[in-house]
């Protein structure tokens, strides 16, 4: 893969590495920025992930409605910082993160807090299902696997594509920010409340609706 300027730039943002680390990063990995995220990391390099172990006790607590009453988010968002709380590059990601919930529905921040028993249950739940298929015991196992690591990204909020740009995720969302402000940034905790939460939900029309307010489509 070519690795060009608009490559650079992307990892530069995401990492707040130097321009010529990425670059070099991004040739010895034939362009693949993920790879080149990590090479950064390995050589520390990367000024985010050096961050990212840093305690974050500052931050805000955000809440969004939506639809008159009908959705309603309060998520907590933690910085270094009272004062990058007050940022308004800060501010406008927690109201992001905000309105992502609500159109999205996540059921955990990150897939190291979905319990073995969760993944379980829905594993049982897709082997039945490939299992009417009729196809080959290993198959349908590679089948099942695929669809869980589907499952586990659009349940997890930092795996789900973020809907201002599905390009990204929200995890490489608040990479770039950690880049740019200089502070360790964290999603601790949400709380997502619906009208009539139970009964079934066109959460697809409900996407393309914040998307559409958003000024999106």
């Amino acid at each position: 893969m070519e690795v060009t300027a608009t490559l650079i730039k992307d990892l530069r943002e995401r990492t707040g590495a130097g321009m010529s680390d990425c670059k070099k990063a991004l040739v010895e990995v034939n362009g693949d920025i993920d790879k080149a995220i990590d090479y950064l990391r390995t050589k520390g390099l990367a000024k985010a992930a050096k961050k990212a172990g840093r305690e974050a006790t500052e931050g805000s607590v955000v809440s969004y409605i939506h639809g008159g009453g009908r959705i309603g988010v309060l998520v907590e968002i933690n910085c270094e910082t009272d004062f990058v709380a007050r940022n308004d590059d800060f501010q406008g990601f927690t109201r992001d993160v905000a309105m992502q919930i609500a159109a999205m529905s996540p059921q955990f921040v990150r897939k190291e807090e979905v319990t073995q028993d969760v993944i379980d249950r829905e594993r049982e739940v897709l082997l039945a299902k490939a299992k009417e298929s009729g196809k080959p015991e290993p198959v349908v196992q590679k089948m099942v696997e695929g669809q869980i690591t589907k499952w586990m990204k659009d349940i997890c909020l930092l795996d789900q594509s973020f809907v201002k740009n599905p390009d990204k995720t929200i995890d490489q969302i608040q990479q770039e920010l950690i880049a740019k402000i200089g502070e360790n940034v964290k999603i601790r905790r949400f709380v997502r409340f619906e009208l009539g939460e139970g009964l079934e939900k066109k959460k697809d029309d409900f996407a393309a609706e914040v998307a559409k307010q958003a000024g999106l489509s």
